[in-house]
């Protein structure tokens, strides 16, 4: 189970460190396997400002750069297409390791010009898969650490991670929620109280649920509300960078949604797309041998007793596991 430090506090208000959360948790039978700390490995970048960008001599696609940093101007080759006099940018000086190519800067020459650094793309960094150009920030301080300038900006990047081991008789500690009222019970804050108000129905569900009789052992309850005149598509950003930052992948708004819910309230949740379900929706034992293309885009084939949901004759998702694509 993986959450970090920021979505604890939205459940628990607390003063207490990280290395103090992490040392309660285990002490309560949580073990602590792992704390990250996104900041720790973006210390060494700092912040610059460009101030020229001229064709490289000798290369089409590459520009000198002039870049105002703490250490004074420096020149740097840049390949990137938005490298350009008068954005704010993310410099690698030398001695300067950049995790995404697994890379310690160096002075260097290329194509016979000497380069005093790099500009950063989010990629280099590992802040995420973008590596069109070099991150242009809409503020900052020549020479400001890159990792405070995220704090203030933008602290979901640079979130401690914590990650426990959850052991079978504690179902409860699958959710921040839960996590978080165990650390107020042991003393370490005070839990916040966050009510879900009700939303009442308002007439009789289209799509019915049942359970065979075969398969109440494994799956005894299915609740279902159907929603009308919902419009998909990418969800928030907030949210995206809190899925990346426990390893979950954006997919859209309504997913995404589901899967915070399921680490937030400890509350797993699937949506089905309605006009896609043919008839209603069966929690049954597979007969072995359907398969079903995931969210994951991997393909899956069922073995006599494994517990599937589906919509007339198609399985529309792995019970309690994850969603058919």
């Amino acid at each position: 189970m993986k959450f970090t430090l920021s979505w604890l506090r939205e459940h628990l208000d607390t003063t207490a460190s990280v290395d103090e959360i992490a040392e309660t948790l285990t002490d309560l039978g949580l073990e602590v396997e792992g704390v990250e700390n996104p900041a720790e490995k973006l210390r060494d970048f700092t912040i610059g400002k460009v101030t020229t960008a001229e064709q490289h001599p000798d290369a089409d696609r590459l520009r000198v750069c002039m870049v105002e940093t703490d250490e004074g101007t420096k020149q740097i080759i840049c390949g990137a297409p938005n490298a350009r006099a008068g954005i704010t940018v993310v410099v690698a000086k030398p001695g300067t390791y950049v995790p995404g190519i697994d890379t310690t800067i160096q002075v260097g020459k290329i194509r016979g010009v000497e380069s005093y650094g790099m500009m950063a793309s989010e990629r280099e960094m590992e802040l995420s898969d973008e590596h069109d150009g070099i991150i242009e920030l809409p503020s900052g301080e020549v020479g400001q650490s890159f990792a405070d300038w995220l704090a203030e900006n933008d602290p979901a990047r640079v979130d401690p991670v914590i990650e426990i081991a959850i052991t079978p008789n504690r179902q409860d500690a699958l959710g921040v929620e839960g996590i978080a009222r165990d650390l107020a019970a042991r003393g370490l804050g005070t839990k916040i109280d966050r009510p879900i108000t009700p939303v009442k129905g308002t007439g009789p569900s289209p799509i019915k649920v049942t359970i065979d009789d075969d398969t109440l052992d494994g799956a005894p309850y299915f609740a279902g509300r159907v929603i009308k005149g919902v419009k998909n598509g990418p969800s928030p950003a907030w949210l995206q960078a809190r899925l990346k930052a426990i390893g979950l992948r954006p997919i859209s708004a309504l997913v995404d949604i589901t899967n915070f819910m399921t680490f937030d309230r400890n509350r797993p949740l699937h949506v089905f797309d309605a006009d896609k379900v043919h008839g209603d929706l069966r929690v049954h034992r597979a007969e072995g041998g359907e398969e079903l293309l995931a969210l994951d885009e991997k393909t899956y084939t069922f073995e006599p007793g494994m517990i599937v949901i589906s919509g007339g004759k198609a399985v529309e998702s792995i019970a309690g596991v994850m969603g058919g694509e």
